[in-house]
């Protein structure tokens, strides 16, 4: 039961140092992270037969976030979608927090496991990905 404690209290640490990568969390927890940590976003409720996630958005519409879901409801890869006015602000911010993997790629090292982050640019928004490096 301890060991159980400590990990969960690691992968909690983990998540905080590391903004949005909530990869491998529950949607409950990621909503509960949402809730506490970015106060700034709200939570918009989607259906899609499609797919499974959750989707955020900011009152000034320049960023939303969506966390696709496994059919167990555990998080398995993050897209953000930004306003270009604050694409060099993106930028910025996941050049100071992972290690630069190529032009617009970065890789968030978690442990032993590695999430590759990419930007790709599109003609008003930029998609920030986050996904397991495979």
């Amino acid at each position: 039961m301890k060991i159980i404690t400590v990990y969960a209290t690691l992968m909690l640490t983990c998540v905080c140092n590391y903004g949005q990568n909530l990869i491998g969390l529950r949607e409950k927890e990621v909503m509960k992270y949402m809730k506490e940590k970015r106060h700034d976003m709200n939570y918009n409720n989607v259906i899609n037969s499609k797919f499974n996630y959750l989707k955020y958005s900011d009152n000034s519409e320049n960023e939303t976030v969506l966390f696709f879901l496994t059919p167990d409801s555990v998080c398995r890869s993050v897209r953000i979608i930004c306003d270009e006015s604050i694409k060099s602000q993106k930028i910025k911010e996941l050049d100071s927090k992972y290690v630069k993997k190529g032009e617009n790629k970065w890789i968030d090292k978690r442990g032993s496991k590695e999430y590759l982050i990419e930007i790709m640019e599109g003609k008003w928004s930029c998609i920030i990905s986050i996904e397991p490096e495979k």
